[in-house]
């Protein structure tokens, strides 16, 4: 046993016990150090530096260029926050200015705009409508629309104060005049500052959270450009036309562009540009005036049948109000079939939106049949009370019960339901362009600046102001508000807002839907107006139309007795032989209309197609323009005016060229 001891292995186990014991004290320090420093490192430090690398635009090393000099601290910067792209009811939208506001929409619209996809079409204004990405059913979706009167062309009733602030102010044209003296207060870029405020984009939220899903809006020819002495404002109103349509598209609501106004004047009122006389198609300028018509109407269809816009902007009025019974069924039926020919030549056949023309003041019997298995032509008819020089004073306050409104109501659809209905049958789509709850002609210069009294028996100052109306008279315009509506079924009530007059007043409050709404005197909900008019004694309208009439089989088959029966040039106009007429030439240049730009939550400009303004690259003809050498008369007062020489047709003038449309995509 002593010799084991002295010689043997206990005595080395002995020694490796205080190593063994060091060891297994050193592996649980490290595993109580690894027990803590890793859930730190993982849960804080290393989620910190990757979120510095992502901040810093990736991994790379935020020291020297060279990889070689001290880091120091690193310096990031935030991410700019994106707002949401889509909402309903209680959202919040933030404005171009960088304010907001709360979307109030209870009947299931929602708003929809992406600045990296600006031509979304996902929005609708309501449960009811169909999104802009989706069709129109002409048959079955009902139109309740509202026009966005006085924005771009300025009539004296819509806004007042403008023409309060410049006696002798009758009209666009005299009001330009005017302004461009008085530098001292912008001089005409007071406009400007109109189109920038008139209407906002809140405007067009509360358009949509009214119920509506249409709106129709009126533009000047001069927001392409102006000729000679022509006083207007040119080229500016077209950016913010095109904002408005964004803020539609943005909202859901479908546009009914309207060339409102035309060369020369089709109808001689304010609202063309100028009060007089007319020169569209009448005397000695009446055909020219026509070449430089036919030409606006060309650019501002090539624009919108662009797809970023077609979704949009899906009826196309040609022009407003044209007296037919001045200028002569046979030359303005004649220059509606060219206008269509044009049109349909640059969209094709099933393509770009559809057409609108007024009905010329005959009421709408006398179109039935004309341009019959066109492509998509609707019948637009201003069906109004207030102008038709009657007394109207039977009561409109009745009370608040089911007899509100008096006779009022009852003569809405006694006037309107048969007519309108019988008009889808006859002739196709038909709609109210403008109607509005006035039953008389009061207002502040509602038909003129210098009226000369009105034909109501009774006194006007009851409606121009509209602060003691009582709950009687309320629910009696809103009574012939539904009746109107019910009777119309497609509609664009004139107009959204009416200006106050420089006293703060509005004083044609019964032309302004906004001021409705706020007050009590227009419906909530326009779907409230359906069953108004009861049962109808006469034709009744059952959501079907001819097939050709909205774009289906037959489409763009017109006879070719409507080509022969109103040819274009005419002959004549008003027995002067058209070739004796002075013409402009096939020589100057093509105007194109500028897409807006975009930028993102950053300010960047968003790198998306925008177009160029041009859809058919087969339209090519070159724009009309004056002959060298051709002394002209005044083109805006040129009835009666000696005749020049060397300026009629031969081969100087300018004739519509036939033009290839583009493969159909139907």
């Amino acid at each position: 046993m002593v010799e084991e001891e002295a010689g043997g292995k206990k005595p080395q186990a002995k020694r490796r016990r205080p190593l063994l014991i060091v060891l297994l004290v050193c592996l649980a320090l490290v595993a109580i150090i690894l027990a803590v420093i890793l859930p730190v490192y993982f849960t804080v430090i290393k989620p910190r530096s990757n979120k510095t690398l992502s901040s810093a635009g990736g991994g790379a090393s935020s020291g020297s260029p060279s990889g070689t000099g001290s880091a120091g601290p690193q310096t990031t910067s935030p991410p700019v926050a994106k707002d949401p792209v889509t909402g309903g009811d209680g959202s919040t939208i933030r404005l171009a200015n960088g304010s907001t506001f709360t979307y109030n929409n209870k009947l299931g619209g929602i708003w929809y705009s992406d600045p990296d996809d600006p031509y979304n079409n996902k929005a609708y204004p309501n449960s009811w409508t169909p999104p802009l990405s989706q069709k129109w059913d002409y048959g079955k979706d009902r139109i309740n629309g509202v026009n966005l009167g006085g924005w771009f062309v300025l009539e004296p009733f819509i806004t007042p104060a403008l023409f309060q602030k410049y006696p002798g102010a009758i009209d666009e044209w005299s009001l330009s005049v005017l302004m461009a003296a008085d530098t001292a207060s912008g001089g005409l870029n007071q406009l400007e500052d109109h189109y920038k405020t008139f209407i906002t984009e809140q405007d067009i939220a509360e358009i949509a959270a009214a119920g509506l899903n249409w709106v129709r809006l009126p533009i000047p020819f001069w927001a392409i450009d102006k000729w000679n002495d022509e006083p207007f404002l040119e080229g500016v109103s077209w950016k913010y036309i095109v904002q408005a349509f964004q803020w539609c598209r943005k909202y859901g609501l479908r546009v009914k562009l309207d060339l409102h106004t035309i060369p020369g004047s089709q109808n001689g009122y304010n609202h063309s540009g100028k009060t007089g006389t007319i020169n569209f198609l009448m005397g000695t300028m009446g055909m020219a005036n026509a070449q430089r018509a036919l030409n606006y109407i060309r650019i501002i269809t090539e624009f919108i049948s662009q797809p970023e816009w077609r979704d949009v902007v899906v009826m196309f009025g040609i022009m407003n109000e044209a007296r037919i019974s001045d200028i002569g069924t046979p030359e303005l039926r004649g220059f509606y079939v060219e206008a269509y020919k044009m049109i349909r030549g640059i969209t094709g056949i099933g393509e770009g939106a559809f057409i609108s023309i007024h009905e010329g003041f005959l009421n709408l019997a006398p179109w039935a049949g004309f341009m019959s298995g066109s492509d998509r032509i609707a019948l637009d008819m201003h069906p109004y009370f207030a102008f038709s020089g009657d007394a109207s004073t039977d009561p409109i306050n009745t009370g608040t019960g089911a007899n509100a409104g008096g006779s009022w109501p009852g003569a809405a659809c006694d006037r309107w339901t048969q007519s309108m209905n019988t008009s889808r049958t006859a002739f196709g789509v038909t709609l109210a362009g403008e109607w509005s709850n006035s039953w008389m002609d009061c207002g502040l210069f509602l038909t003129g600046v210098n009226a000369k009294g009105h034909s109501y028996g009774g006194d006007c100052a009851d409606w121009e102001d509209s602060t003691n109306w009582n709950a009687g008279t309320k629910a009696g315009i809103q009574a012939f508000a539904e009746a109107s509506m019910d009777a119309l079924r497609d509609w664009f009530f004139w107009t959204w807002k009416i200006a106050p007059a420089q006293n703060g007043i509005v004083s044609s409050p019964l032309w302004s839907y906004s001021l409705g709404l706020a007050n009590g005197w227009m419906p909530l909900d326009p779907r409230s107006a359906i069953g108004k008019c009861g049962a109808s004694t006469g034709p009744v309208f059952d959501g079907t139309f001819e097939s050709w009439m909205t774009g289906g089989a037959g489409a763009g088959d017109i006879g070719a007795a409507q080509t022969a029966q109103y040819p274009y040039p005419p002959s004549d106009l008003q027995g002067t032989p058209v070739d004796n007429l002075p013409l402009y030439t096939s020589t100057g240049a093509i105007s194109t209309l500028p897409a807006p730009t975009y930028t993102d939550a950053a300010g960047k400009t968003v790198g998306v197609n925008v177009g160029n303004g041009w859809f058919n690259t087969n339209d090519n003809a070159l724009a009309p323009t004056p002959i060298p050498g051709c002394k002209y008369p005044d083109t805006w007062d040129a009835q009666g005016a000696p005749i020049p020489t060397g300026c009629s047709g031969g081969a100087n003038a300018a004739v519509p060229a036939a033009i290839t449309p583009p493969p159909t995509r139907r």
